[in-house]
């Protein structure tokens, strides 16, 4: 098995259940990263293995930039192991920006760090801001890669281990998640 499973395993960070995401699909897996970052030796850990990873790619990297909430602590512990700079981006009025007197300089190269990439929704309002600044975003990293993708948008993702995460529809659930109550563990609102 490999490390970062082990550390998500050991810290409750991958649970099992029936679970509503905030695509609105069903799933009877759910990775809450918050749970794996919660112990700083853990969190360290695995930016090494996503840092020692980028290294491997021949990735290099100016800027760690993490989407605000799941991507903040992360992307500082990147940052640290790859000896960079971190910030990060929020939203304001539904809309990601960059804040907080935060410069992305014209011409850097710039991964975008995520706590768990999926449909690459978040990473890809990041990577607009990056792009906005004149800067180039090198990669996608994450704790865990649950898209199934090597890469989105022709931007490759790199993380520190790949859940394949099954997700049905609420009309077409199997039957060991029909009889029971699903739970949202996540932190956006479900989309409609």
């Amino acid at each position: 098995m490999d490390k970062t499973l082990e550390l998500l395993k050991e810290s409750n960070a991958l649970l099992e259940g029936h679970f509503l995401l905030s695509s609105g699909k069903h799933s009877d897996r759910y990775i809450q990263c918050a749970k794996l970052i919660e112990n700083p030796a853990f969190c360290e850990e695995v930016a090494q293995i996503i840092a020692q990873n980028l290294k491997e790619a021949g990735i290099e990297v100016d800027l760690c930039v993490g989407p605000a909430m799941g991507g903040i602590i992360i992307a500082y512990e990147v940052a640290r192991a790859l000896g960079t700079h971190a910030i990060f981006t929020e939203r304001v009025d539904n809309e990601m920006t960059l804040r907080r007197g935060f410069e992305i300089p014209e011409g850097a190269k710039v991964i975008i760090v995520e706590d768990v990439i999926t449909t690459g929704k978040s990473s890809f309002e990041t990577v607009d801001v990056v792009r906005d600044h004149g800067a180039e975003v090198v990669a996608l990293t994450s704790i865990v890669n649950r898209s199934n993708q090597d890469e989105i948008n022709g931007v490759p993702i790199i993380s520190a281990t790949k859940i394949d995460v099954s997700t049905w529809d609420a009309d077409d659930l199997p039957d060991h998640l029909k009889d029971t109550e699903a739970i949202k563990p996540g932190s956006r609102k479900i989309s409609q």
